[in-house]
């Protein structure tokens, strides 16, 4: 964050040397910080700030993101057949932007790394008078791009972030999330595993090594532990690996009779592809048939790995098979205009935006303390996943969790998982002082 301060220290510096006849950046002291707050748009246009990974081992899930965010601005705008916005239970969006300004939106390119992201951001920010800024596809990024957001006084809509710190030890009041995380996928995948595998399983993790990978790791060992499973291993890999075939090989002689992939995006499919073919799946540990689990599965990652999804068990924040009329809603614009259905992070990213226009709408304003409030403690639904609560506490949306199997038999190269049970968002709430952190107060910039 300190690049950040730096440059807004130097701001107040010049305003305060004006008089003495030096030039001010005029975008940085009118738009960012004369304001009541941070970019207070003026016009008639606002603009939001979408910063994906558009390069790196998660550029595809960026991509879907990008698609998501632009489909959410039409919308917005009044273009298109409207999609979620006629199955939200909130009505105050009309199709004629925000608080009746058009939308308009820049991009960024997270690379899946923390420093790009937050450099992104920052120019977004700073340069592009974003009054809010979206997306990503790791926690890492997600951690990193939500305390800038902090600091800088705009809110922070999270993108694809699974890890427990993004609304646990690392909640900032400025931040919010729509998916769910690893805490949520443990207490929803522990028991389907219970049944199918039953409770005496050797498990070797794979993780990748960064925080997502570390709170994933914890959540699944939280939860098979205690039912009685033994971790025989816990192997850190590097983001981008590419080739996992040197943290497969151990894997082979290790007594284990569970390989946990806590991998995602093109990695998950490089690993979970190689384990295969190592004959992972094919093969008998302990007298009992080998199993594969990758605890947080998407579309987009079983349409890479192909068959070596099949039969292997996870979940998922929301799956386009939803038929409830939100989902369907989405899914019909998203194939009409890209021509195929939409993964969890194009859903995901879909929503925020809508929900952050939604809580503009009903503030009646821009300013994010205001927003944040409105956001904080609603309730909603027709956006899929069902009713949805946004926990004031903590900034994290609660909703039933989805736990998904690769199909054996696929109808097409998208229909490729399907959803083995439903769990109710009861069973895996819990209380926000578990995962620690202060959201400490909203930051308005000015």
């Amino acid at each position: 964050m300190s690049d950040f301060k730096i440059s807004r220290r130097g701001i107040l510096r010049g305003t305060a040397m004006v008089g003495a006849g030096l030039a001010m950046p005029t975008i940085l002291t009118r738009r960012a910080w004369a304001a009541g707050y941070v970019n207070e748009p003026t016009g008639g246009t606002v603009t939001l700030g979408f910063n994906v990974p558009q390069t790196g081992a998660y550029a595809e899930e960026g991509a879907d993101e990008l698609r998501a965010y632009q489909l959410a601005v039409e919308h917005l705008n009044g273009e298109g057949d409207g999609g979620m916005l006629g199955t939200f239970s909130s009505k105050a969006l009309k199709g004629n932007g925000i608080n009746g300004k058009k939308v308009q939106f820049v991009t960024g390119d997270t690379q899946t790394k923390s420093d790009a992201a937050r450099a992104s951001a920052k120019r977004m920010i700073e340069k592009d008078g974003a009054v809010m800024i979206t997306g990503g596809s790791s926690s890492g990024v997600a951690v990193a791009v939500q305390g800038l957001c902090q600091d800088a006084g705009v809110i922070f809509m999270a993108g694809l972030t699974h890890s427990n710190d993004t609304t646990g030890k690392d909640k900032r009041a400025n931040g919010f999330r729509h998916f769910f995380n690893t805490e949520m996928t443990g207490a929803a995948l522990g028991p389907v595993l219970k049944n199918a595998y039953g409770t005496d399983r050797k498990a070797y993790h794979l993780t990748a090594d960064y925080t997502w990978g570390w709170s994933q790791e914890d959540s699944i060992k939280k939860y098979t532990e205690s039912m009685g499973w033994e971790t025989v291993a816990a192997v850190r890999t590097p983001l981008g690996a590419g080739d996992f075939s040197q943290y497969i090989t151990p894997v082979l002689n290790s007594g284990a009779d569970v390989l946990v992939l806590n991998h995602y995006g093109r990695d998950m499919v490089n690993s979970l592809t190689q384990a295969v073919q190592f004959g992972l799946k094919d093969k008998q540990v302990n007298g009992k048939e080998f199993a594969i689990v990758v605890p947080l599965y998407s579309r987009l990652m079983a349409q890479g790995a192909g068959d070596a999804v099949k039969g292997i068990l996870g979940s998922t924040n929301w799956h386009w098979s939803l038929q409830d009329e939100g989902s369907q809603a989405f899914v019909k614009s998203f194939g009409q205009k890209y021509g195929f259905p939409p993964s969890q992070a194009a859903h995901t990213c879909y929503v925020q935006t809508l929900l952050y226009a939604d809580a503009c709408q009903r503030a009646g304003t821009f300013m994010p303390s205001e927003v944040g409030k409105a956001l904080e403690g609603f309730d909603f639904d027709g956006l899929g996943n069902g009713p949805t609560l946004y926990r004031a506490a903590d900034h994290q949306c609660f909703k039933d969790v989805l736990v998904v199997r690769g199909k054996e038999n696929p109808t097409s190269k998208f229909d490729l998982l399907e959803v083995v049970e439903v769990t109710p968002r009861a069973q895996i709430e819990y209380d926000p002082a578990m995962l620690g952190g202060e959201l400490g107060p909203y930051n308005n910039g000015a």
